[in-house]
């Protein structure tokens, strides 16, 4: 068996960054909603912002920019270490 810690197939490694979306910006993501986002998250953060406002029912071209900077950076700031 491998495993990989930060793998995005492992969401108890994002917890602490699904938990500061809920707390700080309100964005209290469901299991299917918080996988949307992980699996956005290898195209880059824009893609994880658009996951984001989409598994919220947020239409993303209409959501204003300085919502989109704040869920990114949010999400910039509790991504979890890579062990490099």
């Amino acid at each position: 068996m491998t495993t990989s810690d930060n793998s995005p197939a492992d969401t108890t490694a994002y917890d602490a960054m699904f938990a500061a979306l809920c707390v700080e910006l309100g964005y209290c993501l469901h299991d299917k909603g918080q996988k949307r986002v992980l699996a956005a998250l290898p195209s880059g953060l824009d893609a994880a912002v658009k996951a984001v406002l989409d598994a919220d029912g947020a239409d993303f071209l209409n959501s204003s920019g300085s919502l989109k900077r704040q869920i990114r950076e949010c999400l910039k700031a509790h991504l979890p270490a890579t062990g490099e």
